[in-house]
């Protein structure tokens, strides 16, 4: 698709928030944010011209590496927040792209992403082969601390999963968020409800594809949760919860 004629090097898309992204208590779900935010990134891809449909073209896709999220405070049902969000570097095949939410032009949230782009039939990194240079690339941090890699140590087996249709998304693998449902139903609910959490960390190194048998690894450090998803002894997706 063509560069939109909407298009600007910094997006800002409002949302309302509606029952379904919420949990019993009426705030926003863990897992709607990441959504919300990476539906933010996606739009702005379209309006750019780097969509997943114009990489399509050349058999390619964004997959997201890494993410991290400092969580002040959850909007709740009906209210009106702001995702802003712009491209703080974007070279050969990565990038690093920033997002914030606000409600009533308080920042709420702060996120940094880091993307690869890969082509959907080798499933192997692949230099972008779109233009973009028309997108500014912004030197400004979202978050206080910049993505990681999780440090995953011994860890103990809680549950075994068969990926099913409904855990895969357009890229035919699982989406980073549906791994974070998993980790979060083995949370306490009265932690999760209760805001307690302070930052989330995700890496994803390996693809699931249908049919695939995972296993859900869990580990306690001082005031982390680390979760590791690994398939045949190979680790495919780390979550580290910062509690408050």
């Amino acid at each position: 698709m063509p560069i939109s004629s909407k298009f600007t090097s910094i997006l800002e898309q409002e949302y309302e928030i509606n029952f379904l992204n919420c949990y019993p208590n009426g705030y926003l779900k863990y897992t709607d944010l990441c959504n919300l935010l990476q539906i933010t990134a996606g739009n702005h891809a379209d309006l750019g011209g780097i969509s997943f449909t114009d990489m399509q073209v050349y058999h390619q896709a964004w997959v997201m590496s890494r993410m991290r999220l400092e969580i002040d405070k959850l909007p709740k049902w009906r209210d009106i927040i702001v995702i802003k969000t712009w491209i703080k570097s974007l070279e050969n095949s990565r990038s690093i792209r920033c997002m914030e939410m606000y409600l009533n032009d308080e920042k709420i949230v702060g996120c940094e992403t880091y993307w690869a782009v890969i082509n959907t039939k080798t499933r192997r990194p692949d230099l972008l082969a779109l233009p973009h240079e028309h997108f500014e690339k912004f030197q400004i941090n979202a978050t206080q601390q910049s993505t990681i890699k999780i440090d995953i140590d011994d860890s103990k087996v809680i549950t075994t999963k068969k990926i099913v249709l409904s855990d895969l998304d357009v890229v035919n693998h699982v989406n980073n968020v549906k791994y974070l449902e998993w980790c979060f139903d083995y949370e306490d609910p009265k932690r999760v409800i209760k805001q307690e959490v302070k930052s989330l960390d995700i890496n994803f190194m390996r693809e699931l594809s249908l049919n695939d048998i995972a296993e859900i690894n869990v580990f306690k450090k001082e005031a982390h949760t680390v979760y590791n998803i690994t398939k045949e002894d190979k680790n495919a997706y780390a979550l580290q919860i910062e509690w408050k």
